[in-house]
């Protein structure tokens, strides 16, 4: 029992639980998850809300850099060691950041994909950039990767265990100790990882 990154009060008991007695679990924890939603909710609104000012900050492959608005440029925005963006299209600034994120993610997401597969054996059919909000990748019984363009804001090392966890489903479609094991092979600090989106998911989204 706890609550997501959205705020969402999660529960999980076996199927034979009685929805009287989850209503009792919950009930005696009810003022400390009350707490917690609060405390989810905030800093959600906090950490996500952007404004699109100059020196405002946001993230690419675990770092921060500043945005610049500049006069006079037919560019929608680019980056050199900070993000620059025309204040011609400063209206449209949140679908053109989500954009210019999607890119970049296929690219560097394609690329550490390929790496892995090449060298530890692994064959998959295709790589999809997604829109989800929950969910960091997913693997498809034909073999398609999916993989949310929000990873690109992650460091490095985050996308290559959440490539890593999805390519080890090509070969193993569950969560058996056989797979941890195999995950465990190539991301030692797999859970580490795991830690790392659970605490700072909140932070690679836009809204």
């Amino acid at each position: 029992m706890y609550i997501n990154d959205d705020a969402v009060l999660i529960v999980r008991a076996p199927f034979s639980t009685s929805e009287e007695i989850i209503n009792k679990v919950v009930s005696k924890y009810k003022d400390r998850l009350q707490k917690t939603q609060k405390e989810v909710q905030l800093r959600n609104l906090k950490s996500n809300k952007k404004e699109f000012v100059n020196g405002e900050r946001f993230l690419y492959l675990g770092n921060y850099y500043n945005l610049k608005l500049v006069d006079n440029r037919e560019i929608l925005l680019d980056f050199k060691d900070d993000f620059l963006l025309s204040k011609k299209y400063l209206s449209y600034a949140k679908n053109i950041f989500i954009y210019w994120y999607k890119e970049r993610a296929y690219e560097k997401i394609s690329q550490r994909v390929k790496w892995y597969a090449q060298k530890n054996g692994f064959e998959y059919n295709k790589i999809n950039i997604t829109n989800a909000q929950k969910r960091w990748g997913s693997c498809s019984h034909q073999g398609n990767l999916s993989f949310s363009w929000r990873l690109i804001m992650a460091p490095l090392s985050i996308i290559d265990s959440v490539v890593v966890h999805e390519l080890v489903h090509l070969e193993v479609k569950n969560h058996s100790k056989v797979f941890w094991n195999k995950v465990g092979s190539l991301d030692p600090k797999y859970k580490e990882h795991k830690d790392w989106l659970k605490n700072n998911g909140h932070l690679l989204r836009m809204k």
